[in-house]
């Protein structure tokens, strides 16, 4: 791929909100991990964990902890992506806190850009309540979920949102 297709590829991606209720195969789901196993982390420390949630029950239970959020329950399964600070503290003492989000965000790209990669839609959703989340996959003290990626086949495509110009955005040298 080159750079002209690489930002295609990134333009071209898209939330979808909206699922068909189908499966991913071992397959795309084994591709996927893979691709977030390769993502750059603090410390090499892989201060991150996750969850695979593909059983409709647990999926629809965490749709509810995302205050009702229908495409957690639609999608083929649901990543929920956390922090684990126990790592990423280890080393790093407070500033691990910030790297074990750090670590969970980029594993989180990765795995939505891998969806991407593979025809599939997906949707990273950050409003969830924390305790819920929790509760429903029995997660321990240590973790922390920093987001739910429903992945799957989307209902209808999505729509690329239109974006601030970079120069809003970028500062040279100073602010």
């Amino acid at each position: 791929m080159d750079s002209s297709e690489f930002i295609t590829f990134l333009q071209d991606r898209s939330s979808v909100r909206e699922f068909r209720n189908y499966p991913l195969s071992d397959e795309e789901i084994a591709y996927m991990l893979a691709c977030a196993r390769t993502a750059p982390t603090a410390g090499n420390l892989e201060s991150w964990d996750m969850v695979l949630v593909t059983d409709p029950e647990q999926r629809a239970a965490l749709a509810e902890a995302a205050h009702d959020q229908t495409q957690i329950a639609q999608a083929g399964a649901i990543f929920v992506v956390c922090s684990n600070y126990v790592r990423a503290m280890a080393r790093y003492e407070e500033r691990g806190i910030l790297y074990a989000l750090e670590d969970a965000t980029i594993v989180c790209t990765y795995l939505m850009l891998a969806a991407h990669a593979l025809h599939l839609q997906s949707c990273w959703t950050g409003s969830f309540d924390d305790d819920d989340v929790r509760t429903v996959l029995d997660l321990p003290p240590h973790l922390r979920p920093v987001a739910l990626l429903a992945v799957g086949n989307g209902a209808k495509g999505g729509v690329s949102p239109q974006r601030r110009p970079i120069e809003e955005h970028v500062h040279q040298d100073y602010w």
